[in-house]
């Protein structure tokens, strides 16, 4: 019995001691855990917690204990609700629908104190809107406020900073709790956190911010901008960089910026050492920034600095095929529209980020969304991409640069199109009433309200942009003409005769009445629609040549731009604008009509004009004389889609729709700056050639740099620009340049003449023998 027990307790002790020697770690783990659960929680994790986060930096990269807790994002967005009550904000409870109804889409910009120092890119900003079609002088009718006040900056350590803004604010009597205003700002919060306070209440206000987290932001009311540079330009803006198709490029992938080495950001960018290679990727960074940068100095400065030095930032942005573009202290990036401009893919390096337009663009097609803890997979992943998709993506770079991104224009009025307040313009009473306008007005607010009624993706993302594409004229893509060829649709084969008549006579002349004869001769002619611009009512019906197709008159308004006017009774695609003057045949309206639609989406015509560039007077000249280069077709005798004309009408601010002696610039200006191409002549008999002549001359006077050829024709034909001063059309070509931002029009040296013309041939073999006769 005492040798049974003496074994059991040896086999007991044995036990103990295994599992001591072999399970004690656990054990001393165990023993600690339910003490860490009563310790004080902790915040959110730093980098020197190196046991909760691992890191792949060097220990004196990490930061250091002295620096600032940083927020979670729990609390970072709990704070923001708590400083901004409409934190759930959406068109149906923040915005009053109202005031759109009313008057349109009105944008009123408040007047800005005596003495308020505003910064420049805010000046811009403002401009933008004061120019646009969309400002109204008069609140009463706005449907959108601007505050006048200086809001991009709100870093209360940055010189920019304005104070007791608020008092400023909601002190105005149009404030409303801030309904129906949108807010500009690229900066907001500061050092250390930079949590995106902007140090006042916005209330119901649309904030189109910069550097927008998706935690905070509000889907289907704020608006996320790009940080636009201080020498951003106001218009216009200069073109993409992509050369070459495909583009030969030296590196794959480069970056050149800041390092920071403590605080927010530093972790991604103290980081992209790791993926240098010195080859084909490149990523430099340098320590040299901020006063104190030498105190927070480690062991890679002196090397970064140096290596730093090598390369230029815009040679290698150009000659990379990708570009990096990492978080800052905030989460955007100036270096982002420089990729874009320099057609180089971003690779975008900044978690939560909530990019620029995304309610509207697909950056997906255009950009590289990688994640900060993932960062050295990135060039692993881009060398995946095939070469086509590669290209693909740089030819999207830059048609979003062109498109939404190159000037504070059109980034103001991409803001604009796709914030909420998207209302209609007044009607006309030519085109719509009551009932028509209220229809209009559903589908309009409908672009946020049910995105499935809306402008679509697709049309923001495709040539020309959806800035181009009004929704008033039809979301269907085959209803514009930039998209027959993309995606097979076709025009109508009939068209819409379309002539003016302005004669002081108040009655009909004979070359009105011989014109009507040839264009409804046409088999292709569905309908004409006289434009009757005479001070004088339009004669009887029964005064009026009999037509095989129907007749429309309609009493114009006598304004300049009345013959571009989106008229109702026009209800073809294409559209033929006449002079009561204009001489033509039936074949040659048929070729010209044969001739459009293989090229839908450009104006087809006979009389023709070219611009040039006056070197010794600085300015632009136009000239009418026979040259082999032609940029403009004249309204006078031209084919194009009616879509042109509710463009023209609703794009182009009035003033800029009514100069003198302006529209048919204008017009060709426009669809060049659509479509990037220029217009087409087609043949034309030769008294038609002189007698077009007269008509719309660009009535020079021989300014320098004019084209030697035939005197250039007397001004004075009825109903035409022709008649107008010479200085008038220059100034106009002026005029547009400084609308643009830069000048559209195109110049070609193409003419299209029917198969065999003028060919040694038989007569009956030609399909159009009418052409060749004198």
């Amino acid at each position: 019995m005492q040798t049974r027990k003496k074994s059991i307790f040896l086999a007991f002790l044995a036990s103990w001691l295994l599992l001591f020697l072999f399970g004690g770690d656990q054990l001393r783990r165990f023993a600690l855990f339910s003490v860490r659960k009563a310790e004080s929680p902790r915040s959110w994790p730093r980098w020197t917690d190196r046991s909760l986060l691992r890191s792949f930096a060097e220990p004196e990269e990490l930061q250091r204990d002295g620096d600032p807790a940083l927020p979670s994002p729990r609390e970072r967005r709990a704070a923001w609700l708590s400083a901004h009550r409409s934190g759930r904000c959406r068109m149906e409870s923040c915005f009053d629908l109202s005031r759109c109804e009313r008057n349109g889409f009105k944008v009123f910009t408040y007047p800005q104190e005596r003495g308020q120092p505003v910064s420049e890119t805010y000046s811009k900003i403002l401009s933008s809107i004061e120019r646009s079609r969309y400002h109204t002088a008069r609140p009463e009718e706005a449907c959108l406020f601007i505050l006048g006040a200086d809001t991009l900056d709100r870093d209360r350590l940055s010189e920019h900073y304005v104070r007791d803004l608020e008092g400023k604010i909601h002190g105005s009597p149009l404030w409303n709790g801030g309904r129906n205003h949108l807010i500009f700002n690229l900066y907001a919060g500061t050092w250390p956190g930079y949590g995106g306070e902007l140090g006042f209440d916005p209330g119901h206000a649309i904030l189109a911010r910069a550097s927008s987290d998706s935690r905070t932001f509000r889907p289907g009311f704020d608006v996320s901008i790009p940080l636009i540079p201080r020498e951003h330009p106001q218009r216009g803006g200069q073109r993409g960089r992509l050369a070459g198709v495909p583009p030969k490029r030296r590196f794959l992938l480069a970056f050149k910026g800041k390092r920071y080495l403590t605080g927010i950001g530093s972790g991604t960018r103290n980081a992209l050492h790791h993926i240098h290679n010195g080859k084909d990727i490149i990523s430099l960074t340098t320590c040299k920034h901020g006063k104190d940068w030498h105190r927070h100095k480690d062991t890679r400065c002196d090397r970064d600095n140096a290596d730093y030095e090598r390369f230029d930032y815009q040679e290698l942005l150009h000659n990379s095929t990708f570009c990096i573009v990492p978080r800052g202290r905030r989460l955007g990036s100036f270096r982002f529209l420089e990729a874009l401009q320099a057609a180089c893919i971003p690779v975008l390096l900044s978690d939560g980020w909530e990019l620029p337009f995304a309610e509207a663009i697909d950056w997906g097609k255009a950009a590289v969304v990688g994640s900060e803890r993932l960062l050295l997979q990135i060039p692993s992943a881009v060398r995946c991409i095939r070469p086509e998709r590669v290209l693909a993506f740089q030819q999207q770079t830059q048609f979003l640069w062109d498109a939404y991104f190159s000037s504070v224009d059109k980034i103001v009025h991409t803001t604009l199109e796709v914030s909420a307040p998207r209302a209609p313009r007044a009607p006309c009473p030519l085109t719509a009433g009551a009932l028509g306008h209220h229809w209009r007005l559903r589908q309009i607010i409908r672009d946020r309200l049910e995105p499935a009624r809306s402008r679509s993706r697709r049309l923001w993302n495709a040539l020309p942009g959806g800035l181009l594409v009004l929704p008033e004229f039809s979301t269907h893509l085959g209803d514009f003409p930039f998209y027959y060829l993309q995606h097979g649709y076709s025009p109508s084969k009939k068209f819409t005769a379309f002539i003016r008549a302005v004669s002081q006579a108040g009655s009909l002349s004979q070359a009105l009445l011989r014109l009507i004869q040839a264009v409804s001769g046409s088999q292709y002619c569905a309908q004409i629609v006289v434009l009757w611009s005479c001070e004088k009512p339009p004669p009887p019906r029964g005064q009026w040549p009999q037509s095989s197709v129907p007749m429309t008159i309609i009493q114009g308004r006598r304004k300049l731009s009345d013959r571009f006017f989106p008229f109702g009774a026009i209800q073809t695609d294409a559209v033929l604008s006449l002079d009561e003057d204009t001489s033509l045949s039936t074949s040659e309206v048929d070729f010209a009509f044969s001739v459009w639609l293989s090229f839908p989406e450009r104006i087809v015509g006979f009389p023709t004009r070219s611009h040039f560039w006056d070197a010794e007077r600085g300015r632009w000249g136009c000239t009418s004389r026979w040259t082999n280069e032609v940029s403009m077709v004249l309204g006078a005798a031209a084919f194009y889609h009616r879509y042109y004309h509710s463009l023209f009408t609703e794009h182009l601010p009035a003033g800029l729709r009514e100069l003198p002696a302006c529209q048919d610039a204008l017009l060709n200006a426009l669809v060049a700056a659509v479509t990037k191409l220029p217009p087409i002549k087609v043949t034309q008999s030769r008294q038609h050639k002189e007698g077009a002549a007269r008509q719309g001359g660009c009535g020079d006077d021989g300014a320098a740099g004019t084209p030697p050829g035939p005197p250039p024709a007397p001004a004075g034909a009825r109903g035409t620009e022709g008649g107008r001063r010479p200085w008038q059309r220059r100034d106009c070509l002026n005029q547009l340049e400084n609308w643009f931002g830069y000048m559209p029009l195109v110049s070609s040296r193409l003419r299209l003449d029917p198969v065999l013309f003028k060919d040694q041939v038989s007569v009956l073999r030609k399909k159009y023998p009418s052409l060749e006769r004198p």
